[in-house]
């Protein structure tokens, strides 16, 4: 049974880190396309940072130098750094995994507010 779980999300000041974590199983995770998307209220979801099979990243311009994905294949595991966080970072994050399959979790809620 594939399961996709975010955590690490919570609430923090402007300027400040978090480091959201998604554990995965049921799939051949190395294989896997894996990102982060977050969905603000009233807003459509979006790509925040994805990473290949082979450690390429890729983010978007309005985390670049402040976010940092990054996988590892034997803990079936992938995790978002960020850094510098402003309050229009607030949003459920959500982790994807895409290759055969396409897996979702539920998301976890980060809310950056003074």
């Amino acid at each position: 049974q594939v399961q996709v779980v975010e955590s690490g999300g919570g609430l923090v000041h402007p300027g400040g880190s978090l480091r959201l974590s998604c554990a995965t199983s049921g799939f051949t995770f190395s294989n896997y396309f894996l990102s982060w998307y977050r969905q603000a209220p009233g807003k459509e979801r979006e790509l925040v940072a994805a990473i290949t099979s082979t450690v390429s990243t890729n983010y978007a311009d309005s985390v670049k130098g402040r976010f940092t994905i990054s996988r590892d294949n034997a803990k079936s595991m992938v995790w978002l750094q960020m850094n510098s966080l402003k309050p229009e970072d607030t949003a459920v994050y959500y982790c994807n995994a895409l290759w055969v399959g396409n897996y979702w979790g539920k998301g976890t809620l980060v809310t950056v507010s003074s």
